[in-house]
C-alpha cells in the first residue's frame, strides 16, 4: 500500500476507499486524447482492472494531445500502445486491450463484470449506445467531450437520469477535431475532472457525480457546474444504433453519403438519397428502414423528418471509417 499512501491520507479513501479502487473493474472506450489524462490517473490511483475499447492507430496529428504516444508508435494500434505504456506505470493494474471499435453487437461482451462506463471516445453514436445500455443494466456511465477550447463532463444512469434524459437528440450539426481542431491542455483539464468523477463514485463520495455536469470554457475562462437529478427520460427513444452485423436481409437502407465520400455503401442493396429528398421521398409501409452516414448525425435528422411524416421502425448506422 506504500505507492498509494499519500492519497489513503484522505478521510474519504483510507485503506476501505483503496480496496474499493483495486477491487473495481471499469470499460474505458475510447485510447484518444482524453484517455491521455484519463488513464494514467486511474492507473496511478490503482484502479483493478481497466477493459480498454479502441480501433484506431496511432496517426502524427494525434499527438499534440494524445501524450500517451510517441513517434515511434505511430502507425501502431492506439489500445496496445497504451496498455504497454499503463502497465509500466503500475504493473498491479490489469489492462485489457481490445483492438476494435464498440458497436451495438460487441458491447454486451465489453460490459461484462464491469463496475463503471467511461465513455473517453468522444462520437456521439457511441455515447447513445453506452447510456442506452448502461440505463439498461444499471450502471453509471461517466461521459466526456471535447471540442476546440471547450468541453463537459457528466455523470449518468446508475440510478441518475441517463444521457438522454439531458440530450434526447443529437445535434443538426457539429464540428469534431478534425474540422474544428483542438487544444491539447484543453484536452487534460476536462479528462482530469473525468477521472476524478470515476474516482469519486468508486469511492461512493457525496454528492454523487451522477446526476452531475461540469462545463468548462478556456477561451473565455468560464466555469460552471449543474445538477439535473430531476431530468425526466424522454418518453420515446429515438436514434436507436446498430452496427452493420445487425443488418437485416429484408432492410431498407438508405445511404445518406454521396458517392464521392463513400464509393461503396454498407450494402449494395442501399439506395442513396440526400437529407433534401427526404421530404418528398415515397415512404416504404412496412420494412424497417437503416439510414447511415458517417457519424449518425445525418441519419438522426432523416429519423426526425420521417418521424414527423408517420414513419416509425427506423434505425440508425453511423459507419465511420468501420
Amino acid at each position: 500500500m506504500q505507492r498509494y499512501e499519500r492519497q489513503m491520507q484522505l478521510p474519504e479513501i483510507g485503506e476501505q476507499g483503496q480496496r474499493r479502487l483495486q477491487q473495481a473493474k471499469i470499460l474505458v472506450v475510447g485510447a484518444g486524447g482524453l484517455s491521455a489524462t484519463l488513464l494514467p490517473q486511474l492507473v496511478g490511483a490503482g484502479i483493478g482492472q481497466i477493459r480498454l475499447y479502441d480501433a484506431d492507430q496511432v496517426a502524427l496529428h494525434n499527438l499534440h494531445r494524445q501524450t500517451l504516444f510517441r513517434q515511434q508508435d505511430i502507425g501502431k494500434a492506439k489500445a496496445l500502445c497504451a496498455s504497454v505504456l499503463l502497465s509500466q506505470c503500475n504493473s498491479d493494474v490489469l489492462i485489457e486491450p481490445e483492438v476494435t471499435h464498440l458497436t451495438a453487437s460487441t458491447l454486451r461482451h465489453a460490459l461484462r463484470g464491469i463496475d463503471v462506463v467511461i465513455d473517453a471516445a468522444d462520437n456521439f453514436a457511441t455515447t447513445y449506445l453506452l447510456s442506452d445500455a448502461c440505463k439498461t443494466h444499471g450502471m453509471a456511465l461517466i461521459s466526456a467531450s471535447v471540442l476546440g477550447m471547450q468541453g463537459y463532463v457528466g455523470g449518468f444512469c446508475g440510478g441518475a437520469p441517463s444521457y438522454r434524459a439531458l440530450f434526447p437528440q443529437l445535434p443538426d450539426t457539429a464540428g469534431n477535431c478534425q474540422s474544428a481542431g483542438v487544444l491539447g491542455p484543453v484536452v487534460a483539464c476536462v479528462a482530469a475532472i473525468q477521472a476524478q468523477m470515476v474516482l469519486s463514485y468508486l469511492l461512493q463520495m457525496t454528492p454523487s457525480p451522477l446526476g452531475c455536469l461540469v462545463s468548462a470554457n478556456f477561451r473565455d475562462w468560464q466555469f460552471s457546474q449543474f445538477r439535473f437529478d430531476s431530468a425526466a427520460e424522454p418518453i420515446e427513444e429515438s436514434l436507436h444504433f446498430i452496427d452493420r452485423s445487425q443488418l437485416l436481409e429484408d432492410d431498407l437502407i438508405v445511404e445518406l453519403r454521396d458517392r464521392e465520400e463513400a464509393p461503396a455503401s454498407v450494402s449494395d442493396a442501399a439506395i442513396r438519397l440526400s437529407l433534401t429528398q427526404l421530404s418528398t421521398w415515397t415512404l416504404p409501409t412496412y420494412r424497417r428502414l437503416v439510414f447511415v452516414c458517417r457519424t449518425g448525425l445525418r441519419a438522426a435528422r432523416a429519423e426526425r423528418v420521417l418521424r414527423q411524416r408517420g414513419a416509425d421502425n427506423i434505425v440508425l448506422l453511423a459507419a465511420g471509417d468501420r
